[in-house]
């Protein structure tokens, strides 16, 4: 069933003072100056994802999460450990270090469930979460990107949307409905509060073979869903994600709203121009902000290339996610108890169920874990998304500002699928094939993407340090010392050694105060082939 169409919004009038807002293709904040977003996601607490408890497809949405608990420790158990786990796992200190370590915002992933009920009743203890979270953003200095990663009857037909396995939000009149509620509901609690940054009304909707089914129909409830929320709320910004997990972009032909933002997430590809040209050229031509919304489960050098990539062409992001069970690719990582691979089996229906008594000390013991300060951090990953240091930036990681400004090479041989639109020489170290750029990738040290220079031939990075003493290393082979320029200055590099097949070159430094800078990396007198820079305090 089709819903008529509103009229598409081409102009309206200016948010009100103190709001993020879109102007001239940009993100401004309230001063009018353009704002590069950096945030993080906080996947798992209000719509859990199986993968971030180390579970299979078998216990990879929400409902099958759910029925996992029940199954060991019964319903009434289960509900208090989802009481318990909505209390622990993301608290006022998880929000105070996520801005301790310099993000601007949180991304708040939402299934409907936990905002309304089957018949549109709304769940205040639902909307009570949302609340404290954006209470205690507010405290910390942060905004807050509302989410809806799960809308009434799926808008994917995956897990991540904790659906049926289609996307009956578009089967179904009665859940486009409820969903047009539920965003009026969220406008109107939210309206003239700056604090909430804005509202990303669907997270990936309409991915595979759907795209090709309902792409219409999303126009339609994108239009609806945009009138419903400007009804009560002129303010906010509005985002927009396109099909196929945010990358289908031929739906954005015209301008909905003035104050919104296209959105696109962004896994497992290279980090180049080429992967993001078409959503650079539909902002343009349309006048409008491009956001990458989520991205991330990958290794360091991943995130820092692609993260460099979105900061020089003025795109905004958010790393997915803060928190997760045993992992590599998150800030904060959960230790599992002891047991919890027996959970993690009976989920995966690898193992027999554990007793009842055991299976709640384990649950248990999982929940003591999860306070921000009981978790393992994973400080490379942030030093990563905002090159930080300590952090190693890897050859293909010098920055995207076109030549003369980021590199400049005798040599033209592009890597075909690793920034192929540039004559950078690249190859990958152990003449493999060209990396897939999946977690982990394959390949070990010999899978290492390199940069081969002539002598002459330079690439440009850039770091974030602090004031004090702190030093460059740079990490390659060649017969003769590599040149390093730093803000424009000569450092001389000495030899410090060897790491694998690598050379290491060192040169130490001394700022008076903190911030940004720029590294020039150079062959010498002889060819280099340049495997990373790292820069440490």
């Amino acid at each position: 069933m089709h819903h008529p169409a509103p009229s598409p919004v081409t102009t309206g009038p200016s948010p009100a003072p103190g709001f993020v807002r879109a102007e001239r293709g940009r993100i401004v904040g309230p001063d009018g100056e353009p704002l590069l977003l950096r945030g993080v996601g906080l996947g798992n607490w209000l719509l859990p994802e199986g993968y971030m408890w180390g579970f299979g497809e078998r216990a990879a949405s929400p409902r099958q999460i759910e029925a996992v608990v029940a199954a060991l420790v019964g319903e009434e158990d289960a509900a208090a450990f989802w009481r318990r786990f909505r209390d622990v796992f993301v608290t006022a200190d998880d929000v105070a270090a996520i801005a301790a370590w310099g993000f601007d915002h949180v991304r708040l992933p939402i299934n409907w469930r936990v905002l309304a009920r089957p018949d549109g009743a709304w769940r205040e203890d639902g909307f009570a979460l949302v609340d404290r979270l954006v209470g205690w953003c507010r405290d910390a200095g942060l905004r807050v990107l509302l989410d809806l990663h799960g809308a009434p009857g799926g808008q994917t037909g995956t897990n991540i949307d904790d659906s049926s396995g289609r996307p009956e939000l578009f089967m179904d009149a009665r859940n486009q409905d409820l969903t047009v509620a539920l965003w009026t509901e969220l406008a109107r609690r939210h309206a003239g509060d700056p604090t909430v940054l804005g509202y990303d009304l669907l997270n990936e909707p309409l991915p595979n073979e759907w795209q090709h089914v309902y792409a219409d129909d999303l126009v339609v409830l994108y239009r609806r869903l945009t009138a419903a929320i400007r009804a009560v709320d002129p303010d906010h910004l509005i985002m927009y994600e396109g099909t196929h997990w945010a990358t289908g972009w031929d739906v954005f032909t015209e301008v909905w709203d003035p104050n919104s933002v296209l959105q696109f997430h962004k896994y497992w590809s290279p980090a180049d121009l080429p992967s993001i040209r078409r959503f650079l050229e539909t902002g343009a031509r349309l006048g409008l902000p491009v956001y990458m919304g989520e991205g991330g489960e990958n290794v360091p050098e991943w995130l820092v290339a692609a993260h460099q990539l979105y900061e020089d062409h003025g795109i905004g992001w958010n790393l997915w996610t803060w928190k997760k069970v045993e992992t590599a690719t998150s800030p904060l990582s959960v230790d599992a108890p002891e047991g919890w691979a027996d959970v993690v089996a009976f989920a995966n229906g690898t193992g027999p169920r554990p007793p009842r008594e055991r299976a709640r000390r384990i649950l248990d013991d999982l929940l003591a874990n999860m306070p921000a300060d009981r978790c393992t951090r994973r400080p490379e990953v942030v030093a990563a998304v905002f090159r930080r240091a300590p952090v190693t930036l890897p050859a293909y990681g010098y920055t995207f500002r076109g030549a003369g400004t980021s590199f400049g090479t005798t040599a033209d041989a592009p890597l075909p699928g690793v920034r192929g639109d540039e004559p950078v020489a690249l190859r990958r170290r152990d003449g493999g094939p060209v990396p897939d750029f999946s977690h982990p990738r394959p390949g070990g040290a010999e899978g290492d993407v390199v940069a081969d220079l002539a002598p002459g031939d330079w690439l440009a990075f850039e770091a974030e340090v602090g004031p004090g003493d702190w030093r460059v290393e740079v990490l390659g082979s060649s017969t003769e010392p590599p040149r390093l320029t730093v803000a424009g200055r000569a450092v001389p590099l000495a030899a410090a050694g060897a790491e694998g097949p690598d050379a290491v070159w060192r040169g130490e430094l001394t700022r008076s105060e903190g911030g940004r800078v720029g590294l020039r990396v150079a062959a010498g007198a002889a060819p280099l082939t340049l495997r990373a820079v790292r820069v440490a305090a």
